[in-house]
């Protein structure tokens, strides 16, 4: 096994792992805000201020999808670099032969 095959899978299975920890990890985060808001549903000793504060908490959702949209675009950059490469030399070999 060449070293760039050895590299494009060891990328795959990197890639499946950050999809499946990203989307655990999404999972917890929602269900953990799904918890805390009802909490703040119930209580009525935290001030209006607090729970603003904890109800802008909400802006991780976007950050979350930015790193998400970012990390895929960096994946398929390396995919690609790998695509693009496994062509040139396929075509060498042909123009060797």
């Amino acid at each position: 096994m060449d070293a760039k095959q050895l590299a494009k899978q060891m990328l795959d299975f990197n890639k499946t792992a950050f999809d499946s920890s990203f989307s655990a990890m999404s999972v917890l985060q929602d269900q953990t805000e799904k918890l805390i808001l009802s909490f703040l549903d119930k209580t009525d000793w935290i001030p209006k201020e607090g729970k603003k504060a904890i109800d802008e908490w909400k802006n991780y959702k976007k950050a979350r999808e930015d790193f998400k949209a970012y990390a895929d675009e960096t994946y398929k950059k390396i995919a690609d670099y790998f695509a693009k490469t496994e062509k040139e030399e396929t075509q060498k070999a042909e123009k060797k032969k």
